[in-house]
């Protein structure tokens, strides 16, 4: 049985249902900075296993995350109120495409923002020894500093400010945001694999943010969606970096509601 996830939710509670999956080290709070520009719509987002304060425990496969997702999906969701349209970042995207795949009655649309999947094997060989060899920090400023190195130079500062009291924790020798180091050098490993496409059929939207490089989107992944889903997948590029959520969440937003 999954383990259960730890879950937030934000809007009206008899609103249209929206599912929001982070990405890798973030965490579910994340998603209230878009909650006001979809007013209309109640948000549900669990943190991903070995994140927030979800369980840390394996195992974290990208099955065993969207079955852990699917199970707070059928905790906080009623039946009526099924099937969600889905809104992920990065790996969160891995996730939300796995659980369509998986649990089709939950799922009738996806926006994805810089879907990482497919990755080339080197590149996420060293991404995951990156995160191991560079896990943690002396304090609360040097962590601020190495996000703003990370692609959030031009996220808003209060918005990384409360990244800081809500997702940094104290360890032996400094401080760490609240993930499990092993889970999340796995999750590099889990986005080598193979990428997924979305199941036939369901409207999805891909945001690929162009200052990223080398992208997480890949050329094929764009070309495998053209030639396989056509007209159902359709793709909007930001002049962004990564964190698309907080860089370009007015375009989130309007696609959110272009798909429900």
């Amino acid at each position: 049985m999954a383990s259960a996830l730890h879950t937030y939710e934000f809007g009206p509670t008899d609103a249209p249902t929206v599912l929001a999956l982070h990405g890798l080290t973030g965490h579910g709070k994340r998603w209230e900075h878009l909650a006001p520009l979809v007013p209309q719509v109640r948000i549900v987002a669990p943190d991903l296993l070995g994140h927030g304060h979800s369980p840390w425990t394996p195992p974290w496969s990208i099955e065993d995350h969207a079955s852990a997702v699917a199970a707070a999906v059928d905790a906080h969701v009623p039946t009526d109120r099924r099937p969600l349209v889905v809104v992920a970042h990065s790996f969160g995207s891995a996730v939300a495409l796995r659980l369509a795949h998986d649990r089709p009655d939950l799922v009738k649309g996806l926006v994805l923002l810089d879907p990482a999947q497919g990755l080339a094997p080197e590149f996420a060989l060293e991404m995951a020894q990156n995160s191991v060899t560079y896990w943690g920090y002396p304090d609360a400023a040097a962590a601020q500093a190495a996000k703003r190195a990370e692609g959030w130079a031009a996220v808003p500062a209060e918005i990384l400010d409360g990244e800081i009291v809500d997702h940094l924790i104290a360890t032996g020798d400094g401080v760490a945001w609240r993930v499990c180091a092993p889970a999340a050098a796995t999750a590099w490993s889990e986005l080598a694999r193979p990428a997924l496409l979305p199941p036939p059929h369901v409207p999805t939207r891909i945001v690929v943010a162009e200052r990223v490089q080398p992208p997480f989107v890949t050329a094929d992944f764009l070309a495998r969606c053209a030639a396989e889903r056509g007209d159902s997948v359709r793709v909007t590029r930001v002049d962004t970096e990564h964190m698309v959520p907080f860089l370009a969440p007015e375009t989130v937003a309007a696609l959110i509601r272009e798909v429900l």
